[in-house]
């Protein structure tokens, strides 16, 4: 009905829309690895880094795709192309950010493999299309964007 993606459609015919909700979903049903961490603290820092992912980088990732690529003209009405560019360098602020916290850890949210690197993930993939580049000396987050893109389940 919001003509959003991602959408998952169970067996049954039930919906699930909306990315965290899917993945609450699949780890309820598969609990390892734990994408939403462990314990009180583990938790909290992933639910953290998670909201910051969401909407200082991928909020402004998709405004800017959303308003600026051609492609999406009939899907972003009005589409707003100055809305879009302001949204560009709130993106790269947040990166060099991320940058520093990533100079210490492999994964975003600390030492495992986390719904916000897959927030992460999907964001910096979709810089490209909205016309926003890692800056080249943002190095830790290019480094950890190599290595979660080679997971397995990034090709999925």
């Amino acid at each position: 009905p919001l003509q959003r993606l991602p959408v998952l459609e169970l067996d049954d015919g039930t919906v699930i829309t909306e990315s965290v909700a899917i993945c609450r979903y699949f780890e309820e049903l598969h609990p390892e690895p734990a994408l939403f961490g462990r314990g009180a603290l583990g938790k909290a820092q992933v639910e953290m880094w998670q909201r910051r992912m969401e909407f200082n980088l991928l909020s402004c990732v998709t405004q800017a795709f959303r308003h600026i690529h051609p492609a999406m003209k009939e899907w972003e009405i009005p589409q707003v192309p100055e809305w879009g560019e302001a949204n560009k360098p709130k993106a790269v602020a947040f990166l060099r950010l991320l940058d520093d916290e990533l100079g210490s850890r492999e994964f975003i949210a600390g030492d495992s493999y986390s719904i916000a690197d897959i927030t992460g993930l999907i964001a910096v993939d979709f810089m490209k299309p909205a016309r926003i580049k890692v800056p080249d000396d943002c190095a830790n987050v290019l480094r950890w964007h190599q290595a979660v893109s080679s997971r397995p389940s990034a090709s999925a």
